[in-house]
């Protein structure tokens, strides 16, 4: 056999291999390079989250901590190179991350700790221990990715507990900024957050921007009210409109409450925050891929 077949035969032996591979990954994960980040609490007690970067991408200065909603557990089961499994892969923050992830940008996915069962309770999340966990695992990726400079949390539905609390925990300077995505605006009627009830969002400190679908249907996030909470805290609102799929219970991730069919576009914006800064109020209508 020559030189030139057995190259021949190589190259077609590697793209069957990556094809193989590729096919293995789940929809959610293609296209990212992903690792499990886990921090001991105490003994028994871990912290984890998976860190994620597209393929190939080098030196990222900007970290996107995902604060996923109800129950807030993920549990994520991560092989190879991808998060191959969870809880929450539903999850908008979670199923749409690659489009998130990209130039300057990592993402990384953060679970309750372990010892809090199978729902990450809103009186945790609003607490200064909630903050000092997350903490430590921001650390943990920073460690492993040491051209980080900015810190943003993102959080969705019942996630936005963890948002809207943590920066009034944290010390000056250590988050850029927050981003507040279908937010618990009624906590009234949401299940497990009373914890937001007359929630002053001046008190966050920093840039901070809602992101909500104006056809929101879920009963603790009315459109309404994130209009009426931006106006008088004087945060950015973007409001998204545009779905395509939309099925399954109002509160759930397959409806405009988490961004159905306008993932790439919603999560697009958010990188463009994060990079660019929040801006003005406006509105993102978007064509469903």
């Amino acid at each position: 056999m020559n030189a030139a077949l057995r190259n021949l035969l190589a190259a077609a032996l590697l793209a069957w291999v990556s094809c193989a591979w590729a096919a293995d990954v789940p929809q959610h994960a293609q296209g990212l390079d992903e690792r499990l980040v886990s921090v001991e609490l105490a003994p028994g007690v871990r912290q984890e989250g998976v860190l994620s970067q597209k393929d190939g991408a080098t030196a990222p200065t900007h970290l996107a901590v995902l604060l996923p909603g109800n129950p807030s557990v993920v549990r994520p089961q991560v092989e190879g190179r991808s998060m191959v499994a969870s809880r929450l892969t539903g999850n908008f923050l979670i199923r749409a991350r690659r489009h998130l992830a990209g130039t300057g940008v990592a993402t990384l996915v953060v679970d309750c700790r372990t010892d809090q069962g199978d729902l990450c309770s809103g009186e945790y999340q609003a607490s200064r221990q909630r903050h000092e966990d997350v903490a430590r695992l921001i650390a943990a990726a920073r460690a492993q990715l040491p051209s980080i400079k900015h810190v943003w949390l993102v959080g969705t539905s019942l996630g936005t507990i963890s948002s809207a609390f943590m920066p009034t925990h944290a010390s000056a300077g250590e988050f850029a900024g927050v981003l507040h995505t279908a937010a618990i605006t009624d906590p009234y009627r949401g299940q497990n957050a009373r914890s937001l009830v007359r929630f002053d969002y001046r008190r966050v400190g920093i840039a901070q921007a809602f992101v909500h679908h104006m056809d929101d249907p879920c009963v603790a996030t009315p459109y309404q009210r994130a209009e009426s909470i931006a106006r008088e805290a004087g945060v950015t609102l973007v409001s998204v409109t545009g779905a395509k799929g939309v099925r399954g219970d109002p509160c759930q991730a397959q409806t405009q409450h988490g961004f159905v069919g306008v993932e790439r576009a919603v999560m697009t914006e958010l990188r463009r925050m994060m990079t660019e800064g929040v801006g003005s109020s406006r509105t993102l209508a978007v064509e469903p891929d």
